[in-house]
C-alpha cells in the first residue's frame, strides 16, 4: 500500500515536536538548577546540543529495532551499546587513560563528542576557586601563596583559582575551540542514522512469509508418510458421549438431573465521567443441558459485557439482578463448575498440545482424582477434537506453531479437561477461522450438546449452516437491550414466525435467516429499524411465556436434592497451594529452558557487556587513576543490569498477561506461584550469567587474586546483586500497566540510585536535602561491596601528571617542608631531597582515594545484610504491588491522573451502589454486586 521508507519519515516529523519539548523541559531543570553558568548563550548551546543527541541517539535505537527480530535481541544490542557510549564518552575513563589498541571507539561515539562540547560549553574562561591548596592546614598559616598550589588538575602554583579551559585541558584533554566541530560531527551521525534507518525501513524484512510451521519436541515428529490430514476429524456425538460420561451412561438421565442455570432481571451500570452507564438492561434467559444457546447482536450491543457477567468474571461497575443455578444463588463452585473459552486465544508458547492440556487438568480438576485417570481423560479429549497428530507440537506463535483452528482447538480442550459440569461459555469461537474451520469447530459443540453439556455461545452474524446447528437464541439490541429469547425452530421457522410477524418482511428461501434478523432490528450494514424491537419484544406473548417458564424453574428446581458433586468443588482452588507451586514451577522452567532466544540474549549480553568493560580496563596500573578507573568500571558493572532488567520486563510479561486474562479468571492457580515461581528462575538464570560477568571483568584489570578479596566479591556479586536486580526489575513489571510504563519507571528509579549511590556524586557534595537519597539508594552498598576487595592493600603510586607541584620556601628542601603536611594528611614526595619542583602525591593506597565515597572494607559484611534487607523488601512489594494493584485493581497512575484532571475536582452525583457481592439483600429477592476498579 505504501513504502516503509515513508512510515519512517512521518515518525520522524509527527516524533519531533514531542521529543523537543522534552528536551526544552529537560534543559530547563538540568541547566539552572544545578547552578550552570548563568547566560543565555550558554544555555541555548546547552539546549542545541542535548537536541542532537536526543536524535542522533533515539535513531541510532531505531536502527537496532530495525534490524533485530524480536525485543529480547535488541535490548541485548542496545544495552551493549550503551555501555559502549558510556564507557568511551570521556568521562568515566578520560581519554588519557583509553588503551591505544581500543582508544578508536571513541571516534565513532556521539556521546564522546556531546560530552566534550558540552563539558567546553561550561568551563571556558570560567575561574574555579580551591577548595585546598597543598600544603596548608597547621603550620603553612604564614606560607606564601607562590609556594603553594590547588590540588586541581590544571592549576599553576602561586593561584588559588584554577582556568576552566586548563582544567579541561589537563583532565580530558578538551579544547575550546573544538566545541563546534564536535556539534557538527554529532550533527552529521545524527542525518546519518536517519538516513539509515530509512533505507533499512525500506529493504530489511523481518516478518518471515510462508505458511504456518508446525514445530515439534525433539524425537515426537509423527509418522507422515500416510499423507493423512493433520487436522482430524472431531467426534461424533456417539464417541463425544463415550469420551465424557462413559460407556453405561443414560443421556436422557443425565440431561434430566443436571443443574440449569437461569437469569432474570439482569442491569448492569458502570460509572463514565463522574455519572453513571447501563451496558445491559433487564436481561433474562436460560441454559438447558443438551442445548447451544447463541447469543447474537450487533457490535456494542453488549454480547461479550453480557456473557462476562454470567461467568462472574466482571470487576467493575454494580451489577443487579437474578443469577441461580436451579433456583438457588450462586455458590463458590460456580467457577469450577463452568469453562469459559475467549476469543482471544492466549497459551504458553513453549509448551506442546498436551503439556498445555495436562497442566490444565493438574490443576483445575478436584484433587482427589489421581494423575492417571486426568491424563486418561486428557488423551480422550485430545482424540475428541482430532488433535493426536499435533499433540506434541509446541503451541508457538502464529505462523511458528499452531493455526488459528488448532489454537482454538486447544483453547476448547483447555476448558473442557477441566470437566465443566454446568455449562460452557464461548466467546465468537468461530472468529477469524474460515468456513471450513468454523464448521468444524461448531460440529463439535454440536456433539458436545448432544452428549448433555450445556453452552452459551456469542457469534458474529453467522452463516445459515452455522446458524440451524444452535436450539436457543438471545439476540440484542444496542444499550444491552433484549430483542429475541427463545427457540430457533427447524430450519429457523420459530425465530422467522416472531420476527415475520412483527416486520411484514419475509425472508427469502435462499436468505441466511441471521442476517434477515439483524437487518429487521437496524442492525446490519445498511438496515435502519422503522420500530423499537425491544419494546415489542418486552410486550409480545412470546417474552411472557419465558418469564413464565424462569419463574416455573425458580419455583421448582430448589426442590431438588442438591448436586453432591458440587461440594468438592466449594474450593476457590482445585489442588492444594504446594501443587499449584510445583505445577507453575515445572512450567516456568520449561518455558525458560525452551526460550532460547531469550537464555542467548541474556548470555550473549553478560559476555560481551563485562568482556568489553574488563578489557577497557585491562592492567590496571598503581595510579591514582587506576583505582578510579576501578572505581568507575563499578559504575559500568552496574549499568548491565539495566539491560537485563529490561529483557525480563518482555520475557515475563507475556506470562503475566496469559494468567490475568484466562487462568486467572479460571482459578487455575493462586497469583502469588506466577510471580515466586518467575523470580526464582529469573534469579536461577541470571545467576549463570553473571557467573560469567564475574569472570571476563574480574580478572582482566588484573585485580587480586586473594581467596578473601575475590571470593567475597564473587559472593557479592554472582550470588547476591542478580538476586536483587531480578527481584526489583520484577516488582515494577509486577504492578505496571505493561512493558513501556514498567520501563519507564525503572529507568528513573535506576537514574536515582545512580546518581545518589556516590560515585558521580559523593555524599559530602550533595544538598543536605537529598542526603537521605545517599542512604537509601542500594547501589551505595552494593558499589562499597564491590570496590571494597578490589582495592584493598593495594599499594598506589602517583603518575607525573597526577603529581602536584610546586617549590619549596628558600633553605627548605621538599622533605622539611612537606613534613607537617605529610604527617596530617598523609600522601609521600617522590623526592624529598630535592630543593626545587617537589613532587607530591596524596595517597599511599589506592583505596584512600575512595574513603571520601564512604567505602571502608571493614563495612563488607554489613552491606551484605543491608542487600538481603533490600531483596526481601523487593520480594514483598513485588507481592503487595502485584496484589494491590493487579488483583484489587487499583491504578498506580490514576492518583496523578485525577490530580492533573479538572473535571475531577468538580463534585458530580455518583450512582448508589450495593456493597454486597452476589448475596440476597434483607427484603430483596434480587441479588446485587458491587466491584470498584
Amino acid at each position: 500500500m505504501y513504502h516503509l521508507s515513508a512510515e519512517a519519515l512521518q515518525e520522524i516529523i509527527t516524533e519531533f515536536p514531542t521529543k523537543l519539548i522534552a528536551v526544552v523541559i529537560l534543559a530547563l531543570t538540568t541547566y539552572w538548577m544545578p547552578n550552570l553558568r548563568h547566560t543565555a548563550g550558554g544555555f541555548f548551546m546547552y539546549l542545541l546540543f542535548l537536541l542532537t543527541i536526543q536524535q542522533c541517539m533515539s535513531f541510532t535505537f531505531k536502527c537496532v529495532a530495525t534490524v533485530t527480530k524480536d525485543g529480547t535481541t535488541a535490548h541485548a544490542i542496545g544495552g551493549l551499546w550503551v555501555l559502549m557510549m558510556c564507557v568511551y564518552a570521556g568521562f568515566v575513563l578520560p581519554l588519557t587513560q583509553m588503551h591505544h589498541w581500543i582508544k578508536w571507539i571513541h571516534y565513532l561515539n556521539p556521546m564522546f563528542y556531546c560530552f566534550y562540547s558540552l563539558m567546553g560549553n561550561e568551563f571556558h574562561r570560567r575561574h574555579m576557586d580551591c577548595y585546598q591548596l597543598v600544603p596548608s592546614g597547621p603550620g603553612y598559616e604564614n606560607t606564601s601563596l607562590s609556594n603553594q598550589i590547588c590540588s586541581i588538575p590544571g592549576s599553576i602554583a602561586g593561584r588559588d583559582w584554577v582556568l576552566g579551559d586548563d582544567y579541561l585541558y589537563k583532565a580530558f584533554d578538551i579544547k575550546w575551540h573544538n566545541v563546534w566541530k564536535y556539534w557538527g560531527i554529532n550533527l552529521c551521525w545524527t542525518v546519518g542514522y536517519i538516513g539509515l534507518n530509512v533505507f533499512m525501513s525500506e529493504y530489511i524484512k523481518n516478518v518471515e512469509g510462508g505458511g504456518d510451521l508446525l514445530l515439534f519436541k525433539r524425537g515426537c515428529l509423527p509418522d507422515t508418510s500416510a499423507g493423512e490430514d493433520w487436522d482430524g476429524k472431531v467426534a461424533t456425538r456417539g464417541e463425544m458421549m463415550l469420551a465424557l460420561n462413559g460407556p453405561d451412561a443414560d443421556l436422557e438421565e443425565i440431561i434430566a438431573t443436571a443443574d440449569i442455570f437461569s437469569w432474570k432481571n439482569l442491569d448492569y451500570i458502570i460509572p463514565y465521567d463522574g455519572a453513571t452507564r447501563q451496558l445491559l438492561c433487564s436481561i433474562q434467559g436460560y441454559v438447558k443441558p443438551g442445548t447451544m444457546t447463541a447469543l447474537m447482536g450487533e457490535s456494542g450491543a453488549g454480547k461479550t459485557t453480557l456473557l462476562n457477567v454470567l461467568a462472574q468474571r466482571i470487576s467493575f461497575g454494580t451489577i443487579t439482578g437474578d443469577m441461580l443455578v436451579n433456583g438457588r444463588p450462586l455458590d463458590t463452585s460456580f467457577k469450577r463448575r463452568t469453562g469459559y473459552v475467549q476469543q482471544q486465544d492466549l497459551h504458553m508458547a513453549e509448551y506442546s498440545v498436551r503439556e498445555s492440556l495436562r497442566f490444565a487438568a493438574d490443576l483445575r480438576q478436584p484433587k482427589d482424582v489421581s494423575t492417571a485417570e486426568k491424563y486418561e481423560y486428557v488423551e480422550k479429549i485430545i482424540g475428541c477434537l482430532g488433535m493426536d497428530k499435533y499433540a506434541e507440537a509446541m503451541v508457538g506463535k502464529v505462523g511458528r506453531g499452531l493455526n488459528v483452528e488448532q489454537r482454538k482447538k486447544l483453547s476448547i480442550a483447555t476448558e473442557l479437561v477441566a470437566k465443566p459440569s454446568l455449562l460452557l461459555f464461548l466467546d465468537e469461537p468461530t472468529s477469524g477461522l474460515d468456513s471450513e474451520s468454523s464448521w468444524s469447530i461448531v460440529q463439535f459443540l454440536r456433539a458436545l450438546a448432544d452428549s448433555g453439556q450445556a453452552i452459551l455461545c456469542t457469534i458474529h452474524q453467522p452463516s445459515a449452516t452455522l446458524f440451524e446447528v444452535f436450539d436457543r437464541l438471545l439476540l440484542l439490541k444496542k444499550g444491552g437491550k433484549t430483542v429475541y429469547f427463545g427457540d430457533i425452530g427447524a430450519n429457523s421457522s420459530t425465530l422467522l414466525n416472531y420476527f415475520e410477524g412483527h416486520s411484514g418482511v419475509k425472508c427469502g428461501a435462499s436468505e441466511n435467516p441471521a442476517e434477515y434478523i439483524l437487518n429487521c432490528i437496524g442492525a446490519g450494514a445498511t438496515a435502519s429499524a422503522a420500530q423499537d424491537w425491544s419494546e415489542l419484544w418486552n410486550n409480545s406473548p412470546e417474552c411472557a411465556q419465558t418469564t413464565k417458564d424462569i419463574e416455573y424453574l425458580h419455583a421448582e428446581l430448589p426442590k431438588r436434592p442438591e448436586n453432591s458433586s458440587s461440594g468438592d468443588l466449594s474450593a476457590k482452588y482445585a489442588t492444594t497451594y504446594d501443587k499449584q507451586f510445583w505445577y507453575v514451577l515445572r512450567r516456568t522452567y520449561v518455558q525458560f529452558w525452551r526460550s532460547p532466544v531469550y537464555i542467548r540474549a541474556k548470555f550473549l549480553e553478560c559476555v560481551s557487556c563485562a568482556l568489553f568493560v574488563g578489557l577497557s580496563y585491562v592492567g590496571m596500573d598503581h595510579s591514582v587513576g587506576g583505582a578510579q578507573g576501578a572505581f568507575s568500571s563499578i559504575f559500568m558493572l552496574l549499568l548491565i543490569s539495566v539491560a537485563m532488567i529490561n529483557q525480563s520486563h518482555v520475557f515475563a510479561f507475556d506470562t503475566r498477561e496469559l494468567f490475568e486474562v484466562r487462568e486467572a479468571l479460571s482459578n487455575t492457580f493462586h497469583w502469588s506461584c506466577l510471580l515466586l515461581c518467575h523470580t526464582i528462575l529469573e534469579i536461577f538464570w541470571s545467576t549463570i550469567c553473571q557467573f560469567f560477568i564475574y569472570v571476563c571483568y574480574y580478572w582482566p584489570p588484573r585485580y587480586s587474586g586473594d581467596a578473601n578479596k575475590a571470593g567475597f566479591f564473587f559472593f557479592i556479586n554472582v550470588l547476591i546483586f542478580p538476586a536483587y536486580y531480578c527481584t526489583y526489575g520484577l516488582a515494577i513489571l509486577y504492578f505496571s500497566p505493561d512493558v513501556p510504563s514498567a520501563s519507564m519507571i525503572n529507568s528513573n528509579l535506576f537514574a536515582a540510585m545512580l546518581l545518589f549511590c556516590g560515585i558521580l556524586n559523593p555524599k559530602r557534595y550533595s544538598p543536605r536535602f537529598w542526603s537521605f537519597m545517599y542512604v537509601a539508594s542500594p547501589f551505595t552498598y552494593f558499589v562499597q561491596a564491590f570496590v571494597g576487595p578490589i582495592l584493598r592493600n593495594r599499594k598506589l603510586v602517583c603518575e607525573y601528571g597526577e603529581l602536584s607541584i610546586v617549590d619549596p620556601p628558600e633553605g627548605q628542601n621538599c622533605g622539611d617542608y612537606f613534613s607537617h603536611y605529610i604527617d596530617n594528611n598523609g600522601g609521600y614526595l617522590r623526592n624529598p631531597d630535592a630543593d626545587s619542583s617537589c613532587q607530591y602525591c596524596p595517597y599511599t593506597m589506592q583505596e584512600q582515594v575512595v574513603i571520601q565515597y564512604g567505602i571502608k572494607w571493614n563495612q563488607h559484611w554489613r552491606d551484605f545484610g543491608i542487600a538481603w534487607i533490600y531483596i526481601i523488601a523487593n520480594i514483598g512489594f513485588m507481592l503487595v504491588g502485584y496484589y494491590y494493584f493487579r488483583v484489587i485493581g487499583k491504578n498506580p497512575f490514576g492518583m496523578i491522573f485525577k490530580l492533573l484532571n479538572p473535571k475531577s475536582l468538580i463534585p458530580k452525583q455518583r450512582h448508589e451502589k450495593d456493597k454486597t457481592i452476589f448475596q440476597k439483600k434483607p427484603g430483596d429477592d434480587k441479588i446485587g454486586t458491587q466491584k470498584k476498579a
